[in-house]
């Protein structure tokens, strides 16, 4: 408190104001600052002075998975950094489906967020608040903290950014179907988990009540898992392990009545996995005796019914239900909606950002995980360009030795070419640019230059909306912004097709570590790199140990592997707390 006294005082002896660099992540975080403020209309507007101060300000919304991996790596003695998030922790988000039933608890799975930046060299600080504005004219966030309204002092204020990153996550997207903001369960947060296990306990207290007829029974234990995808799967396992491993132990009476169902839309659960993976789950799901409901689509949910719309044959269902999860994928968050009408983005469904994570028409707004999209850009759009700067005779034509010499950078920034020649097989530089009938070419003009890489575009997929991919962009616009000087002078970037010089860093690349599925019974599936897949029993051993491994902190790795361990002894804990 006297080291904070004496910063305090000293930064009242100065006049001039250091600028502040804001990040923006919200799905578990907070925001870090100490600053003056001033009350205008309400409104308290945050400052700090700094002496003299060359820093860059950065203000960060939100310690989710991007945001957190940033703040790790950024060298905060070159930036004042700040933080904002309605979280004052992250949350290991891959670890909820567990946290429903108790196979291990909510505090194992989060770090307290001041524990996180404490560890840093340099002073980060921390607000727990909402942002509910971003001005990109003016370079403000507005913000809001929930904090208890009966405290004293205000809830509003406003930060100051020079370079702002929004790693806010996303919302539940119910894609507006009547009744499931009012009468289902999510699986976004750690209150979310904690409030599927109140209920859980609940459906079955409810279900042994005397006088209760066999319908209400089944009624009440029939849950609905809307979605079937790995969060979905993965949370049906969980229950099923939960009711059968130890719920029924307690609630011998009603252990008949017990039903779980996963409504799909698509042909498969898992669909995003290898078809195996998707085939040995549904198997393994046929097996333990959960209703895989494939080809269906929910049209409304009621307190009692879930209404769904069979697609083979077109036929209305309401089927009665005692809970219901809907894991159905992400929506853009308000605010994050507002500053997309602001610069220009209002048509798309998400935010769209560069290869180097910047907020397209706004050069000093970076995004990251969940809430943004990476725009790659497509090879077409600059053939011209590409073979204008091939081209370096002016021939009119481009020659294998004259393209071989650009493809290193072609494929830096275009990285769909790299996977077209892959997928396509083609070793060499000159298999691209046989004819049609298979003969080589030693040169090509610039419609058979067009011609060749007219399908490369085609190879273009979306990044998945996980933590790996949130992490992964962190640690790299960490990078980036450590570098930034060294880079401005030395570019280590691509090619500029059409101008000249080079792009100050290499955009970013996503590189697929696998993933996992939990199927139950101490059963899992996992895809891999390099196309490997492995199922059972010993890749739910390789779960445990990648999970304990990418835990934030030792404390949380302790905490974690002691709650497995726990729940082999003792099983699992049904106290509704």
């Amino acid at each position: 408190m006297r080291g904070f006294t004496y910063l305090s005082k000293v930064l009242h002896s100065h006049s001039s104001y250091s600028k502040l660099l804001v990040l923006c992540s919200i799905s578990t975080g907070g925001l870090l600052v100490y600053a003056e403020s001033n009350v205008e209309s309400g409104k308290q507007v945050v400052e700090q002075n700094q002496p003299e101060s060359k820093k860059k300000r950065v203000v960060v919304l939100g310690t989710g998975w991007g945001g957190t991996s940033f703040l790790k790596d950024l060298d905060i003695s070159s930036y004042d950094v700040k933080v904002v998030s309605p979280r004052n922790y992250f949350a290991f988000t891959p670890l909820l489906p567990s946290v429903t039933c108790g196979t291990v608890e909510a505090r194992s799975v989060v770090e307290p967020v001041r524990n996180i930046i404490k560890k840093r060299s340099g002073e980060i600080q921390f607000w727990e608040a909402e942002c509910l504005k971003i001005d990109p004219e003016n370079h403000t966030v507005s913000c809001r903290s929930g904090i208890n309204d009966n405290l004293a002092g205000h809830n509003d204020f406003s930060l100051q950014y020079d370079y702002l990153v929004v790693a806010v996550g996303a919302q539940v997207n119910t894609f507006n179907t009547p009744g499931v903001m009012e009468y289902c369960h999510f699986l976004k947060e750690v209150e979310d988990a904690q409030r599927i296990r109140r209920t859980v306990v609940d459906c079955f207290e409810k279900s042994v009540i005397p006088g209760l007829s066999e319908e209400e029974r089944r009624t009440n234990l029939h849950f609905v898992i809307v979605g079937g995808g790995p969060t979905g799967v993965e949370f049906a396992a969980e229950l099923y392990d939960y009711v059968y491993e130890d719920l029924v132990k307690i609630y011998p009476s009603v252990k008949d009545f017990v039903k779980i169902t996963v409504i799909q839309s698509g042909d498969h659960i898992l669909n995003t996995f290898d078809e195996r993976i998707s085939s040995f789950a549904e198997q393994k799901f046929q097996r333990d005796g959960i209703e895989v409901s494939t080809g269906c689509r929910v049209t409304s949910v009621s307190d009692h019914f879930i209404g769904m719309k069979v697609k083979s044959t077109g036929k209305n269902v309401e089927v009665p239900y005692g809970m219901v999860v809907w894991s159905t994928g992400v929506g853009t968050r308000p605010f994050v909606k507002d500053f997309m009408e602001q610069v220009g983005q209002e048509k798309r469904r998400i935010l769209t950002t560069d290869e180097w994570l910047r907020v397209n028409g706004c050069s000093n707004v970076y995004a990251l995980g969940d809430c943004a999209s990476v725009d790659q850009r497509k090879v077409m759009e600059d053939i011209s360009a590409i073979f204008k700067a091939a081209d370096k005779d002016d021939s009119g034509t481009l020659s294998v030795k004259e393209f071989r010499d650009v493809l290193e950078d072609i494929i830096i920034r275009y990285p769909q070419v790299a996977l077209y020649l892959k997928n396509k097989h083609l070793l060499e530089v000159k298999d691209l640019f046989r004819d049609s009938e298979g003969n080589e070419r030693e040169e090509v003009d610039i419609e058979g230059f067009k011609l060749a890489l007219s399908h490369v575009d085609s190879q273009m997929k979306s990044l998945p909306a996980t933590a790996q991919v949130a992490a992964q962009q962190g640690t790299y616009l960490a990078r980036c912004f450590n570098r930034w000087d060294q880079c401005k002078s030395n570019p280590e970037g691509p090619r500029r097709f059409k101008s000249s010089g080079r792009h100050e860093f290499l955009p970013f690349e996503y590189r697929h570590l696998g993933q996992f599925a939990p199927l139950g019974g101490d059963q899992a599936a996992a895809e891999l790199p390099g196309d490997w897949v492995s199922m059972g029993h010993s890749t739910q051993w390789l779960w445990y140990s990648v999970y304990a491994s990418k835990q934030v902190s030792w404390r949380t790795r302790y905490l974690v592997v002691g709650d497995w361990v726990r729940r082999y002894i003792f099983g699992r804990d049904s106290s509704r707390i």
